[in-house]
């Protein structure tokens, strides 16, 4: 009894530690092990191949291998636990001719933590996005002029709808094949209903043929209340917003259809294009139509600038409903984002020449930490 009290000792002396703790900043369920084994033991002749890792609920019980890594590694995480409930570890060394043991550690319990100390650098982005956005907001609510640059494609479209009205054509509105969960195809409603506002002031149709019939109910609204506000309720038609179909190039075909017999003076396309974009574009200048697109697919925008007259670009969509209609929440939202997208940029560019002089002066360490400070700062874990 005394001999096997004594080799107990020795088993546990294998290892310099063997750590176990609650994995930090997570969302609990799991435990993490770390662990180094003594110099000692560490030999060319009997190399280690991997260590495997044993759970027990007991310090008492069975213990049951869990996952194993290789030999370079001394770090496990054990993971799908139960919260608030003790569990024992043990370390096995697998040598080439033997196994280490390391001694048994715990109890150790996983718990949720309430913040993530990984996501520090988001807490404080977030807290200076909106510090930036009540400070722009209030300046919109106390009526101070705000500069917003000069849209070419949303200045153009009393142009268009003016063009249509003394040409005696309708005006064309599509969506492309976008869904009312895109969020271009909300901001192109925006669009729409300042279109519709317009068009019902001169009189003048509007035709909105459609690729989703959930998109088409919502034109069909979003045109009727911009008549009622226009005073010209009488002159909404909803058979004018159609649905076509869900076939991409079926619903490019009946738009093209469209514009070869109705011929109108102002063709908008606003929305998410695919391949029909040319398509569609070519045919509207066939017809000799002024055309206004705009999309976020970077893909078709060579298309449509080449084909029609005007393109809003991207972002420059989403600002159109703050650009039509400044209001002091949107305007102010808009500037503030306008602003931390120069800070961004800023940074960008410094930590892009940090970047470059800490590889090219390689002995420079102020400037290897320097960058691995930003980069610790700006990363998301």
């Amino acid at each position: 009894m005394y001999f096997f009290f004594l080799f107990s000792l020795l088993q546990f002396n294998y290892f310099e530690y063997v750590k176990s703790y609650d994995t930090p900043s997570d969302e609990g369920g799991s435990i993490s092990l770390e662990w180094q084994i003594k110099e000692e033991f560490i030999s060319e002749e009997n190399p280690i191949k991997f260590f495997e890792i044993y759970r027990s609920e007991k310090k008492e019980g069975i213990f049951e291998n869990v996952g194993f890594v290789l030999s370079q590694y001394n770090y496990y995480e054990d993971k799908g636990l139960k919260d608030n409930k003790d569990y024992y570890y043990q370390i096995w060394a697998i040598r080439e001719k033997d196994t280490l043991k390391s001694e048994i550690i715990g109890p150790v319990i996983s718990r949720a933590q309430w913040f993530n100390k990984n996501r520090f650098n988001v807490l404080v982005i977030t807290i200076i996005l909106f510090i930036v956005f009540l400070y722009y907001i209030e300046k919109a609510r106390k009526g101070e002029r705000l500069f917003i640059r000069k849209i070419s494609g949303l200045d153009a479209i009393d142009d268009a709808v003016g063009r249509a009205t003394e040409m005696g054509r309708p005006i064309l509105f599509s969506f492309g094949l976008g869904f009312i969960t895109d969020v271009v195809t909300i901001a192109a409603l925006s669009i729409l209903s300042k279109i519709a506002k317009k068009a019902a002031e001169y009189g003048t149709r509007l035709i909105i043929p459609n690729y989703d019939p959930i998109v088409m109910t919502a034109a069909q609204e979003t045109v009727k209340e911009a008549y009622l506000e226009a005073g010209r309720p009488d002159l909404y038609r909803e058979g004018d917003i159609t649905y076509l179909t869900s076939d991409q190039f079926g619903y490019a075909a009946g738009c093209d259809g469209i514009i070869m017999r109705e011929k109108p003076g102002a063709i908008f396309w606003q929305g998410y294009f695919f391949a029909e974009s040319l398509i569609l574009a070519e045919t509207g200048h066939a017809v000799g139509a002024i055309q206004i697109a705009g999309t976020t697919a970077i893909t078709q925008l060579p298309f449509f600038i080449a084909a029609c007259d005007y393109t809003l670009i991207g972002e420059e969509m989403f600002a159109a409903s703050c650009y039509l209609k400044p209001e002091p929440q949107m305007l102010g939202s808009l500037k503030g984002e306008d602003f931390l997208k120069a800070i961004i940029l800023v940074i960008l560019i410094i930590s892009a020449i940090i970047a470059t002089l800490s590889i090219v002066f390689k002995n420079f360490y102020f400037l290897n930490n320097l960058y691995e400070l930003i980069k610790n700062i700006f990363t998301i874990k």
